[in-house]
């Protein structure tokens, strides 16, 4: 049952391969059906309708021999004269007079069981057309009319006739009929769903290759169907003509991209500088002047950083990006960027690692950018009086950096978007603290370039009555360990 359900869970309802398994069938259902509802229609006219229409005979021509029956003998003997010549094995007469009394009746009523007779002699009413009925387990054609004699009704007529062998084959042969037309509509519909799943295949194959396809190989990405139907094959060669177009898109942004950051760059270093210059020089300057020149030379060095980074950013997309791989000790790293961040924050960072050194093999400069950027985010987005810890340990081959903040936290929705380009959880925050939703982007590209890898472990502020509990931020970095140094 478990088995059954696991499967049933995994069907879509809405696929195309359902829809068109469940739309041939019920095609299928309708035909074969409609063959079964004719068959048993045509089966019942050979069964059924030859006895219906000699008991409609023999109930139309018993009043005719009775009248000449009657002019050459006594009407009683004539009656029964009457009666006895159109009696078969199978067929049997009565007649009733109006206060029910037995007239007249067939001589072979022996043949039938005392219940059987009695229960078909107790009738007093029966349809004018023939129709079927079942008395006793057995199967007879009813037909009663009134009997005319000499402008006279004698009583009524009733004639009945014993069809229970072939009535008993017709429902065997409708009831074959209906199992055989469900049998064939499931083995229909099971061939038709591994049909339509083996011709539906190279759609799925379509899928698949369109799902590994990346920006890294968008301009040699080339879709190949060998033995699609030719509208799968049509539908590859529009999807390659689309990936040309994305490649030569995404080329000529990445290019606009770069250019635009390499131009603005030495112009906007340039003013920095003279900026800063005419800050040295603060004392012919008032105070608003001094503010003003000094949010005037903030937003330069922000901006000279934002284009860096987009710098950074084309050359790594483009295959340029050049890391300078050496072997450097973790441990002595680590050291160098919290010294750095504690001078420029003013916040407590801590170190918790192993007493052993850890070396790797990375680009020096790269790492102390990333390890920059993760600290600086926690200084930014947790309380003052909270430290930063950084953790550095060994496990087997790989080397574990940790920047752990005990800040407000990330929304468990937006953990797998945050290494987005220009993504940003806040963007009212984020304005506050000078950030552009690239930092963690520069992180992820540098640390993979290097053979690593990024991840990120948060949960949310929450209120617990009046106490705060802060769990904030957990960035990851993996690196591949060289060995390690006693």
């Amino acid at each position: 049952m478990n088995q059954i359900s696991k499967i049933w869970s995994k069907i879509d309802p809405f696929s195309l391969r359902v829809r068109l398994t469940v739309g041939v069938a019920g095609v299928s259902a309708l035909g074969l059906g409609s063959l079964a509802i004719w068959t048993s229609w045509k089966m019942q006219q050979i069964l059924i309708n030859d006895h219906k229409l000699n008991v409609e005979q023999i109930a139309e021509r018993l009043p005719r021999d009775v009248q000449l029956y009657s002019e050459i003998m006594p009407p009683s003997t004539g009656l029964q004269k009457a009666i006895n010549n159109l009696t078969t094995t199978n067929t049997y007469l009565w007649i009733k007079s109006s206060d029910h009394q037995i007239i007249a009746q067939s001589p072979n009523w022996n043949q039938l069981s005392q219940t059987t007779s009695t229960k078909l002699m107790s009738l007093t009413e029966m349809s004018v057309k023939p129709q079927v009925a079942k008395v006793n387990q057995r199967y007879f054609v009813l037909c009663s009319s009134a009997l005319p004699i000499q402008d006279q009704t004698l009583g009524k007529l009733f004639v009945v006739q014993d069809v229970t062998s072939e009535q008993t084959i017709f429902l065997v042969i409708v009831r074959y009929l209906g199992i055989g037309s469900i049998l064939a509509i499931i083995t229909i519909s099971v061939a038709i769903a591994f049909y339509i799943k083996r011709s539906l295949q190279p759609l799925r194959q379509l899928s698949q290759m369109t799902q590994v396809i990346s920006l890294a190989d968008l301009g040699q990405a080339q879709i190949y169907l060998d033995n699609a139907p030719s509208e799968v094959k049509e539908l590859a060669k529009t999807f390659n003509m689309m990936l040309s177009r994305l490649s030569q898109s995404w080329e000529q942004e990445r290019q606009f991209v770069s250019n635009v950051s390499h131009e603005l760059r030495t112009p906007l270093t340039i003013v920095h500088g003279y900026l800063q210059s005419v800050l040295r020089r603060q004392k012919n300057l008032t105070p608003a002047q001094q503010e003003a020149l000094e949010t005037a030379a903030l937003e330069a060095e922000r901006t000279i950083r934002l284009l860096q980074h987009l710098l950074d950013l084309a050359r790594a997309d483009s295959g340029h990006l050049h890391l300078r791989m050496e072997p450097c000790v973790l441990n002595d790293l680590v050291a160098e960027v919290v010294n750095m961040a504690e001078k420029y924050s003013d916040r407590t960072i801590k170190i918790e690692s192993t007493t052993k050194s850890i070396e790797v093999r990375t680009d020096y400069n790269r790492l102390k950018q990333v390890l920059l950027n993760l600290i600086d985010n926690a200084v930014k987005y947790s309380e003052a009086d909270t430290p930063v810890i950084v953790k550095l340990n060994q496990q087997g081959e790989e080397a574990i950096i940790e920047v752990c903040d005990q800040g407000c936290g990330i929304p468990l929705q937006e953990q797998s978007r945050i290494f987005e380009r220009f993504y940003r959880i806040d963007e009212a925050r984020d304005r506050s603290t000078g950030g552009y939703g690239l930092g963690l982007s520069i992180v992820k590209t540098f640390v993979e370039g290097m053979g690593g890898t990024v991840t990120v472990r948060s949960r949310t502020t929450t209120y617990h009555q009046t106490s705060r509990l802060n769990k904030g931020s957990v960035f990851t970095i993996t690196l591949p360990a060289c060995s390690l140094l006693e």
